[in-house]
């Protein structure tokens, strides 16, 4: 959910740059419906009635759809903004495999959030001595803001780059269009010719 809030920040710097949201549609992902089948399948294995059943398979499942996702990613770099998106889930990455496929969540992010372990397989795991300590769950968003959860500095740089994908690409969407499109688009009259 953390993902969310930089989506709502993205849209707002954006629209606050002059940019036109139509213009997010223009983006064009490489093997997007791979990025998607790896949410899906994380969005799946987090659910309790499936994080029951996967028992051991769990880590080795979870790897496998970061890694969809991430090849994803990095597939599409030289969209403004997705480096900083792929540095971010290299991070992620890297902190998931030195773990055994589990993202350790500090006690004391845990405790700001008012969470305790979780008893059937999660993403995350209460590591008390957690290899690459600074790259897991160490932050908590306030317990007042919604869908407050856990974050690294990995979800920190997604964060940033996705904030920079929506506002570049409404920035440039607004850069495109002719001045005399933009009026006659704001006025309802038809194009000129050849223009926007």
């Amino acid at each position: 959910m953390f993902i969310l809030y930089a989506v709502v920040i993205g849209l707002a710097a954006g629209l606050l740059a002059g940019g036109r949201i139509a213009a997010i549609g223009d983006i064009r992902f490489r093997w997007g419906p791979l990025m998607v089948v790896g949410f899906l399948a994380q969005v799946a294995l987090f659910s309790d009635a499936v994080a029951a059943q996967v028992g051991a398979l769990g880590p080795l499942l979870y790897v496998g759809s970061t890694l969809l996702v991430v090849a994803a990613v990095v597939r599409n770099v030289t969209i403004p903004g997705m480096a900083v998106v792929a540095l971010g889930a290299a991070s992620n990455l890297a902190a998931i495999l030195a773990n055994g496929g589990f993202m350790p969540a500090s006690p004391a992010a845990m405790a700001a959030l008012g969470k305790a372990a979780p008893i059937v397989y999660s993403n995350s795991a209460v590591l008390y001595q957690p290899a690459l300590a600074p790259l897991t769950d160490i932050f908590a968003l306030p317990a007042w803001l919604p869908f407050h959860n856990i974050f690294s500095v990995g979800d920190v740089a997604i964060a940033t780059g996705v904030v920079l994908v929506i506002a570049v690409a409404m920035r440039r969407g607004a850069a495109v269009e002719s001045p005399a499109g933009a009026l006659a688009r704001a006025s309802g009259e038809p194009l000129p010719r050849g223009g926007a």
